[in-house]
């Protein structure tokens, strides 16, 4: 969500002719994040969010957008994408792929409650549930092959005994088969700062370019790895237990997920520690940008692997 590729107003301007979203009053770069250049636009008819995609391609995106159409109709709370005069979603701005959606209301919380944490579980569920309905499918991008070609990158820029950490995770999540858990579409990057609250109730899901298929419980592990996480990297039982109960209230967990949950809290942890390692060694250039430290994914995957028992509902 960095600024990579500027945008003018009177670019955007001339961009915004081939919508009917009235006429750009404000253009304003968002500076966090660190995959696509967003901005906040502001039109006679509106607020919208402008996303100019910097890996993506094209033809990768309109999973991503229908998959919010999609959500939006099923009365999830996510960024509705605006269809042009062509009725696409997808158009070029700077040579870039580029696309236009509601904005939403609310903001993001550093500091969630249980109140927060119980309509976070919900709302997870009610998405995996609006997702069931969804035809089309992407492998995820980040999933072990990703992780097998990502670890020889990063190697170079850490000690042996973090090297070893690293290593010891990949073989072990590689010899397990996590498709064997309810599968379906997952956000894979619901942090907190991807969800927008108002009061206690969750207003928005935005950032959905990481969204794949995978197993349901990968997302919900991801999802407490950051919603119910002291700033020591020590889950925080009580939010975990909240957020759980709350989210299989919504979608019955299985036997088959509790026994795996253990070992997808340490996955999806080692998955951001390898990304965190990635984006700060070996970044891309671009102005705004803001790489998260690595260090807070390395330290809750090693309580994670010191804790014997990991809190289940």
């Amino acid at each position: 969500m960095s600024v990579y590729t500027t945008v003018s107003d009177a670019e955007l301007t001339v961009w915004l002719n081939d919508y009917s979203l009235g006429e750009l009053q404000e253009l304003q770069g968002i500076a966090s994040g660190i995959e696509n250049t967003n901005y906040f636009v502001t039109t006679s008819n509106g607020r919208f969010v402008l996303t100019l995609f910097e890996k993506l391609r094209a033809d990768e995106l309109p999973f991503y957008l229908n998959l919010m159409a999609h959500l939006a109709r099923h009365g999830i709370p996510c960024p509705a994408p605006m269809a042009n005069r062509h009725n696409q979603f997808l158009g070029v701005l700077k040579d870039k792929p580029a696309c236009i959606v509601s904005r939403l209301s609310g903001k993001s919380t550093t500091a969630p409650t249980l109140a927060h944490c119980a309509a976070m579980g919900a709302m997870l569920g009610q998405m995996h549930i609006a997702g069931q309905s969804f035809s089309q499918i992407m492998p995820n991008p980040r999933g072990g092959a990703w992780r097998m070609a990502t670890a020889p990158q990063v190697r170079p820029f850490i000690n042996t005994g973090q090297a070893a950490l690293l290593d010891s995770e990949i073989a072990l999540h590689a010899q397990r088969n996590y498709s064997l858990l309810p599968q379906g579409l997952i956000h894979a990057d619901l942090f907190r700062d991807n969800v927008l609250l108002e009061g206690e109730r969750v207003g928005g899901l935005i950032d959905f370019y990481f969204a794949c298929t995978d197993a349901l419980l990968y997302d919900v592990a991801i999802t407490v790895n950051d919603w119910c996480m002291r700033p020591d990297g020590i889950l925080d039982t009580t939010q975990a237990q909240t957020f759980l109960r709350a989210y299989h209230t919504v979608r019955p967990l299985q036997d088959s997920e509790h026994q795996a949950w253990p070992l997808m809290l340490r996955q999806a942890a080692l998955r951001f520690w390898l990304s965190r390692l990635f984006d700060k060694y070996l970044p891309r250039d671009g102005e705004l940008i803001h790489a998260h430290d690595p260090a807070h994914f390395e330290r809750i995957l090693k309580n994670h692997i010191d804790t014997s028992q990991a809190v289940w509902i």
